[in-house]
């Protein structure tokens, strides 16, 4: 009989921790996990959740009239009150306890909704919210307590926890005692007397709120650490993004500077242009934007620096119509035209051509700068991606936006040119809003 009980009661922690996974699988439920503030409409859906999947345990073992384990009737109580508050401790008690009522368990309802609202109480005593997710029956003591008087509350708090969890079981062994095993549901019988099936079943109680707590607290830690990285990338693509900006704007200012008194006419369509490009730059702040959008910037862009040219450069286009309504990470080809323009052709007495290309092959967007200039040195190469602003910053731009899904890589001959190409993933609009 005893080794049955305690087969039972590990399943029953089994069943604790398979429910608790399945849940977290939600996205709502999960949402709802993240928030320690919550409507009353949000906690009438926690509520709603949490029922459904406990009081489906406690019908299951009415219907079948065995299959004790998956009864989690009164720890799903417990941790409705303790992460939802009053509210969802008080409804997800009464209908947690609604098939068990049916079959003439009377007390199982008062209980469940009692243990809900003592869940609610102990939420409430917390120092701080988080002390909820972070109880371990396993780091409690006077030890601890003597040891690490800084955290005393938290210590105490756990206390406070684990005896509120043992207390709702002691609550279940008095009306199984005073009332029998007909009005409420236990896996002992009120005759038991066997010390260790007692101690078994309290620690199976007090594990099997733990472990949904645990597994739910790894559930919301993975969710934050996610959203701290997007916030995270999003912050470095924005500083990134503003590192060309200024760049670009100096170099181009530069150009302006030296035709206003050579030339005021050129000098006044350069800063027209300039002033397209900026607020075409202000108008679009997402880090993606359709390819026609970064070509019609290019063309602002060229024109700017063929008229500090001259005949001297040439600007070829060889774009893929599929192509022009594709996204691709704003910004990405202008940096590496400048670094053309710059150290490829302005050294070069006769000038040169770029010459910008794209085209889709197997699912992918493939773009590249391309000059006839001087070329860049093999031993230059290598450290390319780190050295100056404009590669290495689209390259890390890049990286942000896609991961490990895209590849950049420059092919240059001293004398004869250089090519830079890019190759990221096809994303259409209405896939990137999704």
């Amino acid at each position: 009989m005893l080794e049955q009980r305690l087969v039972t009661l590990l399943l029953k922690l089994a069943v604790a921790a398979s429910l608790a996974s399945f849940l977290a699988r939600f996205g709502t439920f999960k949402r709802i996990l993240l928030r320690e503030e919550r409507t009353l409409l949000q906690r009438l859906q926690f509520a709603l959740g949490l029922s459904a999947i406990f009081g489906a345990g406690v019908a299951t073992r009415v219907v079948t009239g065995g299959y004790a384990a998956v009864d989690l009737g009164l720890e799903g109580s417990l941790l409705a009150g303790l992460l939802g508050g009053y509210v969802t401790g008080l409804i997800s008690g009464v209908l947690i306890a609604l098939p068990a009522t049916a079959h003439g368990e009377l007390l199982a309802m008062p209980l469940f909704a009692g243990v809900g609202v003592l869940g609610a109480l102990v939420r409430d005593v917390a120092p701080k919210p988080e002390e909820v997710w972070r109880f371990s029956p396993l780091d409690l003591g006077l030890f601890h307590l003597s040891r690490q008087n800084e955290k005393l509350s938290q210590r105490l708090f756990h206390t406070v926890f684990l005896a509120a969890i043992l207390f709702s079981e002691f609550l279940r062994w008095v009306a199984l005692q005073f009332f029998g095993p007909n009005v409420i549901f236990s896996i002992y019988s009120a005759d038991d007397r066997q010390a260790l099936t007692v101690i078994a079943v309290y620690a199976a109680t007090v594990f099997a709120v733990t472990l949904p707590l645990k597994i739910w607290n790894n559930a919301r830690n993975e969710d934050m650490l996610e959203r701290q990285q997007r916030l995270l990338n999003e912050a470095r693509l924005a500083a990134l993004t503003r590192q060309i900006n200024p760049h670009f704007l100096f170099n181009t200012l530069n150009s302006i500077s030296s035709l206003v008194r050579l030339d005021p006419e050129r000098a006044r369509s350069m800063i027209y242009k300039l002033s397209n490009i900026l607020r075409r730059a202000m108008r679009h702040e997402e880090s993606l934007c359709p390819l026609r959008d970064e070509l019609a910037f290019i063309d602002d862009y060229m024109g700017i620096e063929i008229t500090r040219f001259g005949d001297k450069l040439r600007f070829v286009k060889e774009i893929d119509p599929g192509t022009l309504d594709l996204l691709v990470p704003g910004m990405v080809l202008q940096p590496l035209i400048e670094n053309s323009i710059r150290h490829g052709l302005s050294s070069k007495v006769d000038g040169g051509m770029i010459r910008v290309r794209s085209r889709l092959g197997d699912g992918r967007v493939h773009l590249s700068v391309e000059d006839d200039g001087v070329g860049i040195p093999e031993s230059k190469l290598a450290s390319l991606f780190e050295q100056g602003i404009g590669i290495s910053n689209v390259n890390e731009r890049l990286k942000v936006l896609f991961g490990n899904d895209y590849r950049m890589w420059i092919d240059s001959k001293p004398g004869r040119g250089t090519q830079t190409e890019i190759e990221i993933p096809q994303l259409r609009p209405a896939i990137a809003a999704a």
